[in-house]
């Protein structure tokens, strides 16, 4: 610790970039993580309560709770789908395929590059610094009287405390990085599936006013079998 604390006193320059490059790769980290918890719903408690509010309110009233929602397949896959349900189930189809593709996939993939940059400038600006001090130390022994090696031994190992630095960064970021870059996989499957639910919903869903009319027709030609 007493190194480490000498490494930050003396040559600052780097630390105190390394130490911000860790503070936001952090708060990148943790903003992603809300947002993938936001993002998510659990598909088994919500389809039930949808389909009933297709049932019995129809595709207006599935529409109007879906924008009630605050998660992404609610909110702006099935939102989408419906508002083009008046066109029939291909403009569905093409409506959710374009929400996904054009809003939602670059949502997801929101800070994800910034994540993967600075996991990859971390490592390199800390070779830099371990480059930097290295050269400054090598200078300082070629001007000692005497080689003076020994005494500057200290100094090399200051110097990989850049690397050590830019690695500790470096790691845990690129980790993040795949497991973010897996869940916008699987979430990406989970949209395609609750596409496929809702077509198959909506084709069970009676057209608007087609009982009215039903009764209406009925009606007429009753009135017309009892005039005659």
């Amino acid at each position: 610790m007493q190194a480490f604390f000498t490494f930050v006193t003396h040559d600052w320059y780097f630390a105190v970039p390394m130490f911000l490059m860790s503070l936001t790769g952090l708060t990148l980290v943790i903003w992603r993580l809300l947002l993938n918890y936001n993002a998510s719903v659990a598909m088994s408690a919500f389809l039930p309560v949808f389909q009933q509010k297709l049932e019995k309110e129809g595709v207006q009233g599935a529409l109007a709770y879906c924008q009630g929602r605050t998660e992404i397949i609610p909110r702006r896959l099935y939102v989408a789908g419906l508002e083009s349900y008046k066109q029939g189930l291909a403009a569905v189809r093409r409506a959710m395929a374009n929400a996904i593709e054009l809003e939602i996939a670059p949502d997801l993939n929101f800070l994800l590059p910034p994540i993967l940059a600075i996991a990859k400038v971390a490592t390199m600006v800390g070779l830099f610094g371990t480059v930097i001090s290295m050269i400054n130390t090598f200078q300082k022994i070629q001007d000692a009287k005497g080689g003076g090696v020994a005494d500057q031994a200290g100094a090399i190992g200051l110097a990989l405390f850049a690397t050590a630095l830019g690695l500790i960064t470096a790691i845990p970021l690129v980790f993040a990085h795949v497991l973010f870059r897996s869940w916008v996989g699987r979430f990406e499957l989970r949209m395609k599936s609750a596409a496929h639910r809702l077509l198959f919903l909506l084709q069970n869903v009676k057209p608007a006013g087609k009982g009215a009319a039903a009764q209406i027709t009925a009606g007429a030609e009753a009135t017309g079998v009892t005039r005659r």
